[in-house]
């Protein structure tokens, strides 16, 4: 059986329609940080990353959630960083806003230890390195 596919040739899209289409999407940025944490307890540390991990821009109202975290457990689990050992992980959060100049990477969780990182400059590809430790 053979199936056939039937286009209209020369359609057009009225430039009303096209600049609506345009305004109604929005392309989809990811913001990548690559931590290195250095582990400077001389008995080690145990270490997670919560979902209610954020980048908090500072000088717009927006904060960018947690889509992905790879090198490193989500709560509950732990994963255990012996004493001055390094552990590099990546989070992957979604994209912020193009006047968004600097942020914060701020882990908030109902408890004392939360990884946060203050005033990140913003650049052009949003790709960033962190150092991070306890």
């Amino acid at each position: 059986m053979t199936l056939s596919i039937h286009t209209t040739p020369g359609t057009r899209i009225r430039s009303s329609t096209r600049k609506k289409l345009r305004e109604q999407t929005q392309e989809e940025k990811q913001v990548i940080v690559h931590c290195h944490y250095t582990c400077t307890n001389p008995y080690g540390m145990y270490i997670r990353i919560w979902p209610s991990t954020y980048l908090i821009a500072r000088d717009v109202a927006h904060r960018s959630e947690l889509v992905h975290a790879e090198n490193i457990p989500l709560a509950p689990d732990w994963m255990a960083v012996p004493p001055g050992a390094k552990s590099q992980f990546t989070l992957i959060f979604s994209g912020l806003p193009k006047d968004c100049q600097r942020f914060d990477l701020a882990e908030i969780i109902p408890q004392e230890g939360g990884f946060f990182v203050a005033d990140i400059e913003r650049n052009e590809m949003d790709v960033y390195e962190v150092e991070m430790g306890e």
